[in-house]
């Protein structure tokens, strides 16, 4: 028993010091895009998401599908210069969403596809 108090005062003590050392610092110079694709339509859909920065440089680029009725989350990180852009294109559809990346420390977006339309919605849900 007094060993794992010593256990604990130690790692107590390693994650003070790293604190005031600066390694635990939480301040990041990334931005992060949560974006949430929906396939509300019953048939099977294929598509392909860029995330561009400010100089229209590709961050990301990924296939991905999905079954009918079906929605998947992807996270991707970015530096924080700029204007950012994430671009979600089918075959016959395509969703865009931008988000300034100095501003913004984590941005939501979601890209609600159906049979008939493209929905977009992004806040920013933590600033710089």
């Amino acid at each position: 028993m007094c060993m794992r108090r010593v256990q604990a005062c130690l790692v107590g003590a390693l994650v003070i010091s790293a604190g005031c050392a600066g390694l635990g610092d939480v301040t990041d110079t990334r931005s992060r895009l949560d974006l949430t694709v929906q396939n509300d339509g019953s048939e099977a859909i294929s598509f392909q998401i860029v995330v561009t920065d400010a100089d229209g440089a590709v961050i990301a680029n990924e296939s991905d599908r999905l079954a009918g009725s079906v929605g998947q989350s992807y996270v991707f990180t970015v530096d924080t210069t700029g204007r950012h852009e994430v671009r979600v294109a089918g075959a016959d559809w395509r969703g865009q969403i931008a988000w300034n990346a100095n501003a913004c420390a984590n941005y939501e977006g979601t890209i609600r596809v159906t049979a008939d339309e493209v929905a977009v919605a992004g806040e920013c849900v933590q600033q710089q």
